[in-house]
């Protein structure tokens, strides 16, 4: 793309905040290296903005699609028209697609992100045991990820208890053989250890989980991007941890998002 005109397809993003996003550099290198008239533009929106934002794309009809991430992953579910699968079991959606006629669809691609991240950098998950910090819309699609991708175990931690059992009940339903537990802010006794909370990309932020009980025999894993070495993975480096950072899993979806959004190879 050289320029914006009236025929260029519109894509967003929307988060709250912004800044720390990463997605329409990838998003917008894509578009130009298939010559595609498009472009990505990052969208800063409340939570309480969130339904005038949504209701606002049915009638852009050069709209492409919308990647959604923090905090609107789970907000934005019931404001789409339908979900895919993977969107409905999860409860969760990271981006959404426009129809012809205005509908809005949603789909959640961080699980599968997640995993294909990790097994970019020569790591498998199966038979790990692996410990989540989280239980949101991120959280939520990475446990389906990793049950999918064969863990043997997974603790689920959140300060909200009652979050996770609702996502432990959810996953049970489809997943009635796992080996599931709700856990504490200790991650000892887990091969993997992933944080899937938003802790970390501000500097006055809460550890997402007690670093002390890290071992030099984990792998700690980040979802955030910005920083690139969060406080966690700072700490998992000087307690010997191998560590993997959040940019692999938005790598891998990137293909996945423009194919979901109808952007053509």
């Amino acid at each position: 793309m050289t320029e914006i005109t009236g025929k260029t397809k519109i894509y967003f993003i929307v988060a709250d905040p912004i800044h720390q996003v990463k997605t329409p550099q990838l998003i917008n290198q894509l578009l130009t290296t298939r010559k595609i008239d498009g472009v990505m533009v990052p969208t800063h929106v409340s939570p309480a903005g969130l339904a005038d934002f949504v209701a606002s794309l049915k009638g852009v009809q050069n709209l492409g699609g919308v990647v959604v991430t923090v905090p609107h992953k789970t907000g934005i579910v019931p404001l789409c028209d339908a979900l895919t699968p993977a969107a409905q079991a999860v409860g969760a959606v990271n981006v959404v697609r426009r129809e012809v006629d205005g509908r809005l669809i949603g789909d959640i691609l961080d699980g599968k992100g997640f995993v294909t991240g990790l097994a970019s950098k020569g790591i498998s998950v199966k038979g790990l045991s692996a410990y989540l910090a989280g239980a949101g819309g991120a959280a939520n699609a990475i446990a389906f990820g990793l049950i999918e991708a064969g863990v043997s175990r997974l603790t689920i931690y959140n300060r909200t208890t009652a979050r996770v059992q609702e996502m432990i009940a959810r996953l049970a339903a489809l997943y009635p053989d796992a080996r599931l537990e709700v856990g504490t802010d200790q991650p000892a006794g887990h091969d993997l250890v992933v944080n899937a909370t938003s802790l970390g990309m501000a500097a006055t932020d809460p550890l997402p989980l007690n670093v002390q009980g890290l071992t030099a025999d984990q792998l700690v894993a980040e979802i955030i991007m910005k920083p690139e070495l969060t406080p966690l993975l700072a700490a998992a480096q000087s307690k010997g941890c191998k560590i993997h950072y959040g940019l692999p899993m938005l790598q891998s979806q990137i293909e996945l998002m423009a194919e979901f959004m109808g952007i053509e190879k």
